[in-house]
């Protein structure tokens, strides 16, 4: 079992940015494949960014590519998310998620535990 927690979230002006954590406790969050996801108010959560087991493998949705980074430390059992040049549309609250395998993790149903999430808003 993982407990995951996020924390980070605010308030910024667009074009700013911010820097997403997630803590997980247990000692096997090394074995886990993480993810972000986001859902803005009235719309479906959908998918950020994953990252695999030990960091060396990434994927990002087309709408953050370029501007948010995925990274983890397994010694902290932590991943984070900076974001960068963050747009108005960005404003949502976001997730973490971890996953048994680094598959279609792009999809919320591979992922098995999830953080209760974090608010981010960027003001035009």
């Amino acid at each position: 079992q993982v407990q995951l927690v996020e924390s980070g979230g605010g308030l910024v002006q667009a074009g700013g940015s911010l820097r997403l954590s997630c803590a997980a406790s247990g000692r096997t969050f090394s074995s886990y494949a993480m993810g972000w996801f986001r859902q803005a108010p009235g719309k479906e959560r959908e998918f950020v960014a994953a990252i695999n087991c030990n960091g060396g493998n990434t994927y990002y949705a087309d709408s953050v590519k370029g501007r948010f980074t995925i990274s983890r430390d397994n010694a902290k059992n932590t991943v984070y998310l900076q974001m960068n040049s963050l747009k108005p549309e960005d404003t949502a609250v976001y997730y973490c998620a971890a996953a048994n395998r680094y598959l279609d993790t792009h999809l919320l149903g591979s992922y098995h535990y999830w953080g209760r999430g974090t608010q981010v808003t960027v003001s035009s």
